[in-house]
């Protein structure tokens, strides 16, 4: 890949970001990943916000950025993660339609 095609993966190792364990978003249970960014988020001397907003907003970054490459099942997880992540930290789950 190019050097402008891995500018996500940068940001991800070297920004004010979380120190993430390897693998963390392969991962198959939904509260293990939530479990996984929490524990980093809070060890994290690199973040800038509090650890909630710091998971969260690496969880949404990488959805984001893996897009329609990311397989349906893959996103359905990663989207379960977030409301194990909100209820991790005592925060309401979103109402869904």
């Amino acid at each position: 890949m190019a050097h402008s095609e891995r500018w996500s993966q940068k940001v991800t190792e070297s920004s004010d970001s979380l120190d993430l364990e390897q693998g963390v978003f392969a991962l198959d249970n939904p509260r293990e990943i939530a479990r996984s960014l929490k524990e980093s988020a809070e060890n994290s001397e690199r973040r800038k916000s509090d650890p909630y907003r710091s998971a969260m907003s690496m969880l949404t970054f990488y959805i984001n950025r893996a897009g329609k490459q990311l397989p349906q099942e893959q996103k359905d997880r990663l989207e379960a993660a977030k409301d194990e992540l909100r209820e991790l930290f005592d925060r309401p789950r979103k109402n869904k339609r």
